[in-house]
């Protein structure tokens, strides 16, 4: 028997004695924000006036019930999957338990505590801001945090969120609450702390050995069934006090496998496992995962291999999903997943400052074919290497590599984000830094080996691999961050400059659109300097780096409206640049993992969605650049123009390669067409000319490459042959007709004359483009659909924006 004490509590500042409705699940801050207690810190700068609430002891409280039945039971246990960070738990008045890690699920014997009837629960949080504090002092060393991510001290001795301290994208909510299920439980013979499976394949064949963990209370028999794909398998099982392992066997013929998305199809069969007491109800994709790093003539390889295939990674990084975690909903998680294989990811990088996510967001991963490289939650400081640190951390990674082991889409475990380097770059006692990371990060590979020894473990992001993991300096092996372009202000032909073998981080910024910017934005504060939009702006100079980049590359833009729009065409472009490089160095590169897929408030960061769910231009040109098939350009050093096709496809392409140069009034100069074929799973040059002998006028004429063959493939790319502020862009007029059938709208767009980084957005509702931030040529005319991402069902009010219309 199960008792579910989710729901209405009631919520007190432990210093006084008033109380309010708060949920459960869910955290501090949004029940003071539902209370009216405190302002929406995400308005203006009233972030600033809600520091308070991290400073307090909090006290959740309600009433339940239980039966004299219940408590007939042999043991009665409290579940807690997740409580941040440091609470002591207290049932009618009696302390139960206490908990110091978030990541890590806490059952409690809670039997003689409870009475017939009506009994009443507490749990008091205690500040996790000044918890920090006390860890600090008690270190035999100081421990280095990240001054320039955290507006709160040492918050990294502590197992709690990382960026609740803040980030250069985030808000600072130091929040605290209870997140995911709390239960009571009722046990008489058998409890499954685990379920777990092993994958062995063979020509037709996988056998999959299931590992059920039983906690018993007392010793006996329980009985156990397990069934597998239509298999079921019963048995009586002797148990020990404490924690016992059943090992059970199925084979399965001719398997369907998993297979990421673009690669195949992600069948997924039930497995359930019930004991006499609980039953736990899964869904597992067999497939083989390998993580491939072998040496060759250039340094190591770095690519995933998922069942036989190399799998070229085209993905995202992922943060939270929302600062208040009681907003963090499965239908959020959802259509930010369903929206990046929308535009042809197959992989997420879960960051290590966040969090581990929940069971719906890796269920969805396994659903839609997103490979996940899951981080460990350690990011960009120091962290101790004490004996009770240790401890703690390693019982974090047993339960949370146990619970995510079985998720077809788990792809690798990475120690950090950004540790080692940290650690490196500290100069001042290196030798005691270097010798304090590896106790730690060497226990935290051990913990997670133990717990899943079917996946590779990496020791860190950026690294070279095992025991050579410094991957700053060197792009011939492991995975690399690469932030030249972005912290460097090195321009975007910075991404030619490197070779890497798999970039999981790179990125540039931009502001989100105007709607989003008027959520947080007093109408007194609508200029880019303005007080309210510095501090929604993270990243320190992060503005000067978007002005900056921005005189370069085009004409300053008149208003703040195109501003916005400007700083979204220029990290779509940046991006591009890098992922349609790298793409075309297959299989050298085989992954490219730009920061970051979304915000977790509105801000100016490096997102393609904004917090709303808005895609940012950016998004839109995800779509064709991580495309199958894509066609590319490249204008090397040495002035040679390179035309490339990508070829991410299991089968041979086949094709037509039209390349045309026109004038910027619309008249076509030259032009040629190419028959081609790329083999599956490669890149081809098509063709390479010295750009002089091209094209003899680079102001004044572009390059349009428009590809079409096998199976309705379509991709078009454009190519300036000098900066955009340098061309003589023509004044534009563009036609737009709408109309609409079964609740989607057909745009139809027509222009007089090219028109670039042409962008819709719809001011009265939300919705998404069927594509986006495209070039529109005379005489082309171009059909898009528009589909509700809310509720609405009035005619959009489409705003048109392209590069001419921004100065």
């Amino acid at each position: 028997m199960k008792i579910d004490i989710s729901g209405e509590w009631q919520l007190r500042n432990c210093s006084e004695q008033e109380t309010i409705p708060a949920t459960i699940p869910g955290d501090v801050y949004a029940a003071l924000l539902d209370n009216n207690k405190i302002p929406d810190p995400f308005y203006a700068m009233q972030e600033d006036d809600v520091q308070w609430a991290r400073d307090c002891d909090w006290e959740y409280s309600r009433d339940f019930e239980v039966s004299w039945t219940d408590l007939e039971a042999n043991s009665i246990y409290l579940n807690l999957d997740s409580v941040d960070t440091f609470s002591e738990i207290f049932i009618n008045d009696k302390s139960v338990g206490i908990t110091e890690n978030m990541f890590l699920r806490y059952r409690f014997e809670v039997k003689e505590y409870l009475r017939t009837g009506v009994n009443t629960i507490k749990v008091k949080i205690s500040s996790a801001s000044i918890k920090a504090q006390e860890e600090a002092k008690k270190l035999p060393f100081p421990i280095h945090w990240s001054k320039s991510n955290n507006k709160v001290a040492n918050m990294n001795t502590i197992r709690k969120v990382q960026c609740h301290s803040g980030w250069d994208w985030g808000i600072c909510l130091v929040t605290s609450g209870i997140y995911n299920a709390i239960y009571l439980e009722t046990v008489n013979s058998s409890r499954i702390e685990h379920v777990y499976c092993c994958q062995k394949h063979s020509r037709n064949l996988c056998e999959v050995k299931v590992t059920t963990e039983l906690y018993a209370p007392e010793a006996g028999t329980d009985s156990i069934k397990i069934t597998l794909g239509g298999q079921v398998k019963e048995l009586t099982v002797t148990l020990n006090k404490g924690i016992n392992k059943v090992e059970t066997s199925f084979k399965i013929d001719n398997p369907q496998l998993w297979y990421p998305a673009g690669y195949g199809e992600q069948a997924l069969y039930d497995l359930t496992v019930a004991t006499s007491d609980s039953s736990v109800s899964k869904r597992i994709g067999l497939r083989t995962m390998e993580l491939i790093t072998e040496k060759d003539e250039i340094g190591s390889s770095m690519y995933f291999k998922v069942n036989g295939i190399p799998v070229f990674c085209k993905g995202a990084n992922w943060i939270p999903t929302d600062a208040f975690p009681q907003r963090q909903t499965e239908t959020v998680c959802r259509r930010l997943l369903e929206d990046a294989v929308a535009v042809n990811m197959n992989m997420i990088r879960v960051w290590g400052g966040g969090q581990y996510e929940p069971d719906f967001f890796y269920s969805i991963c396994d659903e839609l074919g997103l490979l996940v490289w899951q981080d460990m939650m350690f990011a960009c400081s120091e962290y101790p290497s004490t004996e009770d640190f240790i401890e703690n951390m390693c019982k974090e990674a047993e339960y949370q590599v146990k619970r995510l082991r079985d998720f077809a889409c788990i792809a690798l475990f990475c120690g950090d984000n950004e540790v080692i380097g940290i650690s490196l770059g500290k100069r001042e006692n290196v030798k005691l830094t270097m010798v304090n990371y590896d106790r730690r990060n060497h226990a935290l590979e051990k913990a997670v080996k133990a717990a899943d020894a079917s996946r590779s473990f990496w020791p860190s992001s950026p690294c070279n691999g095992p025991m050579d993991l410094d991957g700053w300096h060197d792009d011939t092996k492991g995975d690399m961050h690469y932030w030249t372009v972005w912290h460097g202000n090195k321009e975007f032909e910075a991404y030619f400059d490197v070779t890497p073998r798999f970039c999981s981080e790179f990125g540039f910024q931009s502001y989100p659109e105007k709607k989003t910017v008027k959520s947080y934005t007093p109408d007194d504060q609508w200029n880019i300097t303005s007080p309210v939009m510095d501090f929604h702006q993270r990243s320190g100079d992060g503005n000067a780096k978007i002005i900056g980049m921005m005189s370069k590359y085009f004409r300053f833009p008149e208003g703040i409206d195109n501003f916005l729009y400007l700083t979204q065409v220029q990290q779509a472009l940046a991006i591009k640049t890098g992922v349609e490089y790298w793409r075309h160095l297959r299989p050298v590169c085989m992954g490219t993992v730009y920061w970051q897929l979304n915000d977790l408030w509105p801000v100016a960061s490096w997102s393609s969605i904004d917090y709303y769910g808005r895609w940012k231009q950016l998004h839109y040109h995800a779509k064709r650049f991580y495309a199958p098939v894509i066609v590319s350009c490249f204008q090397t050093r040495e002035d040679i123009l390179e035309i490339w096709v990508t070829n991410d496809k299991m089968e041979e392409f086949n094709g037509t390669l039209d390349m045309s140069i026109f004038d910027f009034s619309g008249n076509k100069k030259a032009g040629e067409t190419l028959d081609i074929s790329v083999p599956a799973l490669s890149a081809k040059m098509i063709a390479s000319y010295p750009v002089d002998e091209f094209t003899p006028s680079r102001n004044e004429t572009f390059l349009y490459l428009e590809l079409a063959g096998d199976n309705g493939v379509e991709h078009f790319n454009e190519h300036f042959f000098t900066r955009h502020k340098h061309c003589d862009l023509q004044q534009v007029d563009i036609k737009c007709e709408m109309a609409e059938k079964d609740g989607v709208w057909q745009i139809t767009l027509n222009s007089d004359v090219p028109a670039f980084y042409v962008t819709l957005t719809p001011e009265n509702v939300d919705g998404v483009f069927s594509d986006n931030s495209f070039t529109l040529l005379p005489g082309k005319e171009k059909v898009l659909t528009f589909e509700y991402r809310d509720s609405s069902t009035e005619k959009p009010v489409i705003k048109i924006d392209h590069l001419r219309s921004s100065y």
